[in-house]
Parts: C-alpha cells; sequence; structure tokens
C-alpha cells in the first residue's frame, strides 16, 4: 500500500497495528536488509524491539537509537538495549549532550528488480504499544525518495558516519526547525488578516517562537493553538495577542500530537512532528518535523485541526488573565466532543469496509461525518 501512496494514521482512533507490522513483516521478509529505527520510550514487553531483535539474529543490519535517558523509561529502555546488543543490532547510545526524542523507523528492502526500496515511518508518538492506545498521535508512511535520502542522512548522523547538521526535505532540531517555525509564522504576517496558523502541541514556551506569533497577531493573523500542557503565550491581550486563542483539550486520551498548518506555506502547509515548541525540545534535543505534501493527507490533518477547534465538551480555554475555562455548550448548541466522534469516524469506517470491502464508501461516511460536526 506505502508503495501506491503515502498513508497517514490518526492514533488510537486507527490502529497502531500496521506499524507493528511494518517492523514485523520487515523481519521475517528475506528481501529485507535493514531495518533502522529510533527508541525512545519502550515498553516492558515490546513486540518492536522482540522483532528487531529477531531481524539481527537472521543475519540482517539492525540499527536502533536508544535513548538511556528517556524519564522513566531508564529501565526498560537499558534492558532492550542489551538484548539488541547480544542479538548483533547496532546500538547507539545518542549523541553527547543531546537527548534523541525523533520517532523515525526506516525499511530498506531489495526488490524484485533488484533495485533498493526505501519504506519510512515518521511519528509524532513513541515505538509503545501500550501508551499508543491512550495517547493520541499521527503515523507517516512513506516511499518516496526525498525522505528516503534524508531518513539515510539522520541515521548516519545519529551514528557518528556524518557531520551534516542539515537535512532538505525533513526538519532537524536543533539546527532547522526553530529557524523553519518562526519563517513559516513571519510568512503569514507577510499576508496579514488572510494569514492562518492553526497548531497544536504539548507545550509552547520557546520566547522567540512566541515572539513571533505576537508579532503575526499585530498583523492581523488569526492564529489559534491547540496545547494540551504549558503555554506561555498570552492570547486576547489588547495590542499584542487579540488575534490568538488557545485551549487545551482534556478528556479520555491524552493529546500528545504535533500538528502544524500555516495557509500560505509552500510547498506545503501542513507538517508533523516530535518536537513540542519549548527551548528543550529545539536546541537540546534531537527532533525531527516532517512535511506533508499529500493533498488528501494535508485535508485529513486539517478536518481533525477543525474538529478540536469546534470541541466544546473537553476544551478549556485560556484567557488574558491566564486562567482556564471550560467551554461547554449552550443550551441551543450541539454538544461536540471529538474524543467520541473520532471514535464513531473509525467504526463507521471499519464497518463499511468489513461490508463492503471498500474504501471509499467509508470515506464518504467519514467525510459525513467531520461535516455533522
Amino acid at each position: 500500500m506505502i508503495n501506491k501512496s503515502d498513508v497517514l494514521l490518526f492514533h488510537p482512533y486507527e490502529s497502531f497495528d500496521p506499524v507493528l507490522r511494518l517492523i514485523r513483516e520487515a523481519s521475517k521478509d528475506p528481501k529485507v536488509i535493514s531495518i533502522r529505527m529510533t527508541l525512545y520510550r519502550v515498553e516492558k514487553n515490546s513486540q518492536i524491539v522482540q522483532a528487531l531483535i529477531d531481524a539481527a539474529n537472521e543475519g540482517k543490519q539492525v540499527t536502533a537509537v536508544v535513548e538511556l535517558k528517556a524519564r522513566f523509561d531508564e529501565e526498560n529502555n537499558l534492558h532492550w538495549a542489551k538484548a539488541l546488543e547480544q542479538a548483533g543490532a547496532h546500538v547507539v547510545y545518542g549523541i553527547t549532550g543531546f537527548k534523541v526524542h525523533a520517532k523515525i523507523a526506516q525499511v530498506i528492502r531489495q526488490e524484485e528488480d533488484g533495485k533498493l526500496k526505501f519504506y519510512m515511518h515518521f511519528s509524532t508518538g513513541n515505538y509503545n504499544g501500550a501508551t499508543a492506545k491512550v495517547y493520541t498521535d499521527t503515523s507517516f508512511f512513506t516511499c518516496k525518495e526525498e525522505f528516503a535520502k534524508d531518513s539515510t542522512m539522520f541515521f548516519h548522523i545519529l551514528s557518528g558516519f556524518s557531520k551534516h547538521k542539515k537535512l532538505d526535505t525533513l526538519l532537524m532540531s536543533p539546527t532547522q526547525i526553530k529557524p523553519k517555525v518562526i519563517s513559516l509564522i513571519n510568512n503569514e504576517a507577510h499576508y496579514g488578516s488572510e494569514g492562518r496558523i492553526i497548531v497544536k502541541m504539548n507545550s509552547l514556551v520557546d520566547p522567540d517562537v512566541i515572539q513571533a506569533l505576537y508579532n503575526a497577531s499585530k498583523k492581523g493573523v488569526q492564529i489559534d493553538i491547540i496545547a494540551r500542557g504549558i503555554c506561555c503565550l498570552r492570547p486576547g491581550v489588547e495590542g499584542i495577542s487579540e488575534t490568538i486563542r488557545v485551549r487545551s483539550i482534556v478528556g479520555k486520551y491524552l493529546e500528545h500530537a504535533r500538528i502544524f498548518y500555516f495557509k500560505n506555506a509552500e510547498p506545503t502547509t501542513t507538517f508533523i512532528s516530535s518536537a513540542d515548541w519549548m527551548p528543550r525540545n529545539l536546541e537540546r534535543r534531537l527532533e525531527l518535523m516532517t512535511p506533508i505534501f499529500d493533498k488528501t493527507l494535508q485535508q485529513k490533518l486539517f478536518e481533525i485541526l477543525q474538529l478540536q477547534l469546534n470541541d466544546n465538551v473537553l476544551a478549556w480555554t485560556l484567557g488574558s488573565d491566564g486562567e482556564y475555562t471550560p467551554s461547554f455548550p449552550n443550551a441551543d448548541e450541539k454538544a461536540i466532543n471529538n474524543h467520541t466522534i473520532l471514535e464513531d469516524y473509525m467504526n463507521k469506517i471499519y464497518k463499511a469496509q468489513k461490508k463492503d470491502n471498500t474504501s471509499h464508501k467509508a470515506e464518504k461516511l467519514a467525510r459525513r461525518l467531520f461535516k455533522e460536526s
């Protein structure tokens, strides 16, 4: 399927199994010659790491970048790192002075024509089957050549085989993400009231990024920020942030995805990332920001953002005084709970696919569900 087109999933509403299946099938496929992955938070009984061990035992080239300073998960990570080494995998323990927080997997397979093909996965969340059931995250699968080149370079950087500090299509911190984000914000500022920014993340702390958002707001750019955790920006301040709105979604699932939309950006408006807009992520960690070029996938992410902006059940709105207030529906308003809507969305897709063994009817149902919300 990845051969035909890029794929984007939104967990846990869409299953984490395709991620697991990619690694598990690669470990068994005799045509696969190499598997590379970053591992930040690994659960105790990780099927993914077990698949990497199986692959190494089968003689495949396995590279695992294991972050030993992942808070609360140091013991699990160390256990799996030792097991991988014993199986013959090349284990990289990060880069001195930086945490490796990027979420990336790369599978290299020799196709029937003898050429090497790269299968890649980029995520906003960890390769952890347990948290994938309760954290919302995005998964992006692609075989595109530009991503293959950059993902290979990124692993070379992590393993010390390259001194490059920049990638061509992907964006890497600490060298590229922050300047790019500020550039994207400034670009929207040029469009004034025609500018539009919608971003979703865990936390917004970085002072330079916040200042860029303030400047864009002064030019009339409409800005919506969905930040689950810390937000150091004050919205709705007269003359400073009048066009900025901030909300936090708190409900059944922990909001963990990072999705960035910039209306007038070129060549793409939409990005996903492992990085929050915090100094630690932008300046002291190895992170990735991934552009989404496929128009259909861009639309999917945009609809997710719009749905969360319309939520009036789980949302808390940040005021200019720094206080959050719940967003309850009025008596004449329809209650919009984005978690239950997305659950219904996927249930309808699965039922339609099971009944008709096709996806186009399921997609129509999904579009209608979003519009009705």
